[in-house]
């Protein structure tokens, strides 16, 4: 059996995330959600995606070193990844991107209802 700490490790989440089709790295720029590949550059608004899933990691020895990782779709089918640090370390853009995203989504599942 695996160890827990290893299961939930950032790299072998990644590599799981990467194994189920999450391949394209992102970051946020301008209020744009934008891929990493320069052979197929895309750039994303908060209402063409939507969170997957995320993970949380804390860092061993300090409880300030934590990250989180999003598993995020795109509406044209492409799929990847981005990671933010959390609390007073977290990179702002990307922070106010993804609340974007978290509260259209949130608005969607109300319509739903």
């Amino acid at each position: 059996m695996q160890d827990k700490e290893e299961e939930r490790s950032l790299v072998n989440v990644e590599n799981r995330l990467t194994k189920d089709g999450f391949t394209q790295d992102f970051k946020v720029t301008d209020g744009r959600l934008h891929t990493l590949d320069p052979a197929s550059p895309k750039s994303y608004a908060p209402d063409e995606v939507t969170i997957v899933d995320f993970y949380r990691f804390e860092g061993e020895s300090n409880p300030d070193d934590t990250s989180i990782l999003y598993a995020i779709e795109a509406t044209d089918g492409v799929k990847g990844t981005i990671a933010s640090a959390y609390g007073v370390y977290a990179d702002s853009d990307t922070d106010d991107f993804l609340k974007q995203v978290e509260d259209l989504g949130k608005n969607l599942d109300k319509k739903d209802k």
